[in-house]
């Protein structure tokens, strides 16, 4: 059976931590072929280059900050002491040009990528542009960056957003699918990168494990069933299915990068709730959104 889940390490390639479904990536994954991250971790000083290649890419700082050279031309992104902390600026490099990030301090970031054949041009979204948006209510909800869905950015082929779900709270929810091009619901593969800390005010020792949950099942016969424990630098991959809840154990705040994109010809996020418990949404009618959000700076 195809694996699935990628704990931190199992996804390496050179100096990258992540290196899955891009172009260059070595690791083939059976069936994967529309979306593809890479994650690496670079020192004071350091840069890492990816060559220009038929795949749009977009740079997101998870800790620190970069500078992103895209065919000659710098862009700086104010980056963010951790994904906890707010927003972050990030780049869109388009499609077939060379990339290269460096940092002064070091610092961690991400790379989504899709293959894309129509090219769009460079643009840098600042962390204070980017649309946040508070899904949910109640132990529900969640905060959202969209800086990379189609309303906030024009590019060919992936929509792109990241997550923060306080702790002891369920997101991804309720379980729903997008593996289908019918009426309201396109066909899209979906990573999740994953990052976790100890809850802000917990007393937690200094040996704690920050853990999340992550939870994909099958939606039609396509075998799939993920009951998946993450940390720091885990990735799921969904290529279809219902999936959700992504759940923050209690005392441990969770992170997600999602990045999706797929087949069909509108870009675009339509999905079908899991009947079963589709319901739920009708629960947060008049319920507050957790006071814990959002994380900001």
């Amino acid at each position: 059976m195809t694996n699935w889940v990628y704990p931190l390490g199992s996804a390496a390639d050179g100096g990258w931590d992540v290196s899955l479904g891009t172009s260059d990536s070595p690791l083939a994954v059976e069936g994967w072929a529309h979306t593809g991250l890479k994650v690496a971790t670079l020192a004071a000083g350091a840069a890492l280059k990816l060559p220009a290649a038929g795949e749009e890419r977009i740079v997101i700082p998870l800790n620190g900050s970069f500078t992103v050279t895209v065919d000659g031309e710098d862009y700086v992104l104010q980056g963010r002491a951790s994904v906890f902390h707010g927003p972050s600026d990030v780049l869109y490099s388009g499609t077939g040009r060379a990339v290269t990030v460096s940092s002064d301090n070091g610092g961690r970031f991400a790379v989504a990528t899709a293959p894309a054949k129509a090219s769009y041009p460079t643009r840098l979204v600042t962390g204070a542009e980017t649309p946040v948006e508070l899904r949910g209510a109640g132990n529900c909800s969640r905060q959202v960056h969209n800086f990379g869905t189609p309303a906030a950015l024009e590019a060919d082929r992936f929509i792109v957003c990241e997550v923060l779900t306080p702790a002891g709270n369920w997101s991804s929810y309720p379980p729903h699918k997008h593996d289908e091009e019918k009426d309201g619901e396109t066909n899209l593969e979906e990573i999740y990168y994953f990052e976790t800390q100890v809850a802000a005010g917990s007393a937690a020792p200094a040996d704690a494990d920050a853990i999340g949950y992550q939870r994909v099942y099958a939606s039609d016969e396509r075998p799939i069933d993920v009951s998946a424990e993450v940390r720091t630098g885990d990735v799921v991959l969904v290529p279809y299915g219902w999936h959700g809840p992504a759940m923050a154990a209690p005392g441990y705040d969770l992170y997600y990068l999602n990045v999706m994109a797929g087949p069909g010809p509108v870009r675009e996020w339509l999905i079908s709730d899991d009947p079963h418990h589709g319901w739920v949404r009708q629960s947060w009618d008049g319920v507050d959104i957790d006071p814990r959000l959002p994380f900001t700076a």
